[in-house]
């Protein structure tokens, strides 16, 4: 399995795309599009026009604006280049009425020359071809159904929290991961409502034994502070900053070999 990062941190953030990742395994997965990730995806060479799976963890224009631009590009490539394969938009309650809605008002987006199917994947797993992605129920905004993402194959796990407090859920999602992508929108000294800061994010690989953290959503005003070094008070695990267009491989590991005598 690998991990891209396209966007790690938020809407306006100067130097950063905002959420974004994209997840390869005998499947090609995008989980959240937000502004500036698109133009990352083409920067790390992935074919935007093999993607057929892309998942929302929640219904902020900052985790799928980009949907728009991918879309205007995909009809113009179905149409005047090559065919494309179908695309399933996966997401919380909601998506369905949300994207359906989109889909209608824009110009040329109802007539797509491929089949375009929305999914709402709440608190359940689903089997793409040899991967498993299971989506549970996350605490971040009242009102609007939001989720995380755990992708298993081949022997390993992902946890992704999307938008996220710290909650059992979210711990439950992560448990065993062999890497767990939060949200550390912020530092200990300056938390917000919605979002981890560093030390719960340590906090959430602790207690699900996840084995490597990534810090990931971050606001300008987490890059004041040592959030790897927070997140590190309660996780003595290995902490990865976050970066636009990091790549991480995830793999099993190799059995020990006996030493001979």
């Amino acid at each position: 399995m690998r991990l891209t990062v396209l966007g790690s941190g938020t809407n306006m953030h100067p130097k950063r795309a905002a959420a974004g990742y994209l997840v390869e395994t005998d499947q090609m997965l995008l989980f959240d599009f937000g502004p500036r990730t698109l133009m990352n995806l083409l920067k790390v060479g992935a074919d935007r026009h093999r993607l057929q799976h892309l998942f929302i963890t929640h219904h902020h224009t900052d985790h799928f604006a980009d949907f728009f631009t991918f879309f205007f590009d995909a009809l113009f490539h179905a149409k005047f280049v090559a065919p494309r394969p179908a695309l399933t938009i996966y997401g919380p309650r909601g998506t369905r009425r949300l994207f359906s809605a989109l889909l209608k008002a824009m110009p040329g987006f109802s007539a797509a020359p491929f089949r375009v199917t929305v999914t709402e994947l709440t608190d359940r797993t689903i089997r793409l071809g040899r991967t498993r992605v299971t989506a549970r129920t996350v605490t971040h905004s009242p009102g609007l159904h939001c989720q995380g993402y755990r992708v298993e194959h081949g022997g390993v796990a992902l946890a992704y929290s999307g938008d996220a407090e710290y909650s059992e859920g979210l711990v439950a999602l992560c448990r065993g991961a062999d890497v767990a992508v939060l949200d550390c929108s912020f530092p200990v000294q300056r938390p917000g409502k919605g979002h981890m800061h560093a030390q719960d994010c340590g906090r959430v690989a602790r207690e699900a034994e996840v084995k490597r953290l990534v810090l990931s959503h971050f606001y300008p005003v987490a890059e004041r502070y040592d959030v790897k070094a927070q997140a590190g008070r309660e996780f003595g695990g290995r902490i990865t900053m976050a970066r636009d267009r990091l790549k991480i491989e995830i793999r099993r590991p190799s059995p020990a070999v006996p030493k001979s005598r």
